[in-house]
């Protein structure tokens, strides 16, 4: 009888570790699909903070579009003159890595970036290539499971731990406290692959716009090196029309759309 009662105790862990991960799954991927929108088109102000204080600042403009594949992102930068006309171009692919290519004005040429150069910085920020790529990452390139409940500033939260399937990604796992009622991600903790925590992404404002809930600022630390990155939203559009043209590697090195 004894054995027959952990029997059933062992396969009713078995099937609330199972539902545990089936919710875990849900939420990441309702908080990742949370805005319906075909495009995205916007202006920020990228504020970075150096360890001793001083701050650069860099002005972008963002075009994302959806395809039946993946999501197409390209970022131009406006200003410093330094690096205006500095081009980057992602293609991604549901099935496979992304394609990423940049351009930059000093070179006149167009360059793509190996998947070994992930984990590089993006233009001197505390971006990583990988971390400009994850804003559109699917749910399903991740294994999730809900670590627990909690409230971060009085907002209550799930904190879900999500381990990448692709070992060669840069980080061995993500932490997230994702905000029950509105699905909108607060805070990410980002682990290396030795299990250190070497950056933090939070959320500091959202605003309704076109009906969706937005973030309009957003932080991101690097723990080790005491600087940090600050995304400012100046102009957000839902749903405008992109020319397919501007997502190719025509579009990088001219800054024009190929006629037809």
């Amino acid at each position: 009888m004894k054995g027959r009662i952990a029997i059933a105790l062992a396969a009713l862990a078995l099937i609330s570790q199972i539902a545990l991960a089936e919710d875990a799954d849900a939420i990441v991927r309702a908080s990742r699909d949370r805005i319906d929108a075909k495009t995205v088109s916007s202006r920020s102000r990228m504020v970075i903070a150096a360890k001793n204080g001083t701050t650069t600042e860099r002005l972008l403009d963002q075009y994302s579009a959806d395809s039946d594949d993946g999501t197409k992102t390209l970022i131009v930068f406006q200003k410093p003159a330094g690096i205006a006309g500095t081009r980057f171009l992602t293609i991604g692919k549901k099935s496979a890595g992304d394609d990423r290519w940049i351009y930059l004005p000093a070179l006149g040429k167009v360059r793509r970036i190996a998947a070994s150069e992930g984990s590089g910085s993006f233009m001197g920020t505390d971006m990583s290539y990988d971390d400009i790529s994850s804003a559109n990452r699917e749910s399903g390139q991740d294994s999730h499971r809900l670590l627990r409940e909690e409230n971060l500033s009085g907002v209550a939260c799930y904190v879900i731990e999500s381990a990448p399937k692709d070992a060669s990604y840069q980080y061995s796992k993500m932490v997230s406290w994702i905000e029950k009622e509105s699905k909108v991600s607060r805070k990410i903790d980002l682990y290396d692959r030795k299990g250190a925590l070497v950056k933090t992404l939070e959320v500091l404002k959202t605003e309704a716009i076109q009906g969706r809930l937005t973030p309009t600022v957003t932080k991101m630390s690097t723990v080790s090196e005491g600087t940090s990155t600050t995304i400012n939203v100046e102009i957000m559009k839902y749903d405008d029309k992109i020319p397919d043209g501007v997502f190719t590697t025509d579009y990088l090195s001219t800054g024009k759309v190929k006629a037809n």
